[in-house]
């Protein structure tokens, strides 16, 4: 990213909002995104925020998710230019612990419970069967370029099988929990300050099976335990989270299904960052190695 822009919007945020310009300490940064602490004259913290596209939207849904009466971070100033946006928003200060699974139930309940958001992609049963396909044509695309030829028919195999039962297991999307999904829910999003809890990193939110949330939760670096999955659901239904969680969907338990469409869900976001977003064929052994690990649970779980 342009770094001139990201230094030129935020002093345009500072200007529209009334504040006067800050200095800036960076916190994390990444190919798309970033994020830095910026401090005033007066002693006061802020943080700002930019990404490019497809992260230029989280300003938006922050308001919306505030509206809908989710814990969010303020929003106190925002501008999208040039495909980049950069937001300003509330320091809620270094945590006092980190997030766990009884913290975890309680925000999935509490953002289950919220009314959908018109502004919100959708990902009901048609566009969860639609993945495996639009996997497929990521592949194509990427061999089209001379990449990822080598050693991936087994990939192109796993997703044959899943497109082609892909309708058959999507049944069920819109069962309760329905509505918004965060899509990166695990510890880390889950700030736990004095004050209560935040939930943070919303650039990718959807209307969609709040299931989703739910195998996310425990993230994917460790194999997909169904078991423990299941123990969460439970749990998650116990503190007032909607009873048909516990329900099959598309003929398999949810847990099953849930890990396995979440897992479905990333080789399509990993494979269009590969192609289009990323695009750097120097990461393709690596991306490759991720997408066929989550196909190969996919498979398992969901049964083609």
């Amino acid at each position: 990213m342009d770094t001139q822009l990201i230094t030129d919007i935020l002093a345009d945020i500072c200007s529209s909002v009334g504040l006067p310009q800050p200095s800036r300490d960076p916190v994390r940064v990444w190919s798309l995104s970033g994020v830095e602490r910026i401090a005033f004259p007066d002693g006061t913290t802020a943080i700002y925020k930019f990404a490019a596209e497809p992260f230029t939207s989280e300003d938006r849904i922050l308001h919306a998710a505030g509206k809908a009466a989710v814990p969010v971070p303020a929003v106190i100033g925002a501008i999208v230019r040039d495909d980049v946006l950069g937001m300003v928003i509330e320091d809620l200060g270094e945590p006092v612990r980190d997030a766990v699974d009884a913290d975890g139930i309680v925000a999935a309940v509490a953002l289950h419970d919220a009314a959908p958001a018109s502004m919100l992609l959708v990902l009901d049963d048609d566009a969860l069967t639609a993945l495996p396909a639009l996997a497929r044509g990521h592949l194509r695309r990427l061999r089209d370029k001379g990449r990822w030829t080598e050693g991936t028919d087994d990939i192109v195999g796993m997703l044959d099988a899943l497109t082609d039962a892909a309708a058959k297991r999507a049944d069920g999307a819109t069962t309760a929990p329905w509505g918004w999904v965060h899509s990166e829910f695990h510890p880390t999003s889950l700030h736990i300050g004095r004050d209560g809890w935040r939930l943070l990193d919303f650039a990718r939110a959807f209307n969609g099976p709040g299931l989703i949330d739910l195998a996310s939760w425990h993230g994917t670096i460790e194999d997909a335990d169904p078991v423990r999955l299941r123990r969460f659901i439970q749990a998650y239904v116990t503190a007032g989270g909607h009873p048909s969680a516990l329900a099959e969907r598309g003929g398999l338990a949810p847990e099953a299904w849930a890990l396995g469409w979440h897992r479905v869900w990333a080789v399509e976001w990993f494979m269009e960052q590969a192609l289009r977003w990323i695009n750097d064929p120097s990461q393709d052994e690596a991306y490759i190695t991720v997408v066929r690990r989550h196909l190969k649970t996919a498979v398992r779980l969901l049964e083609p």
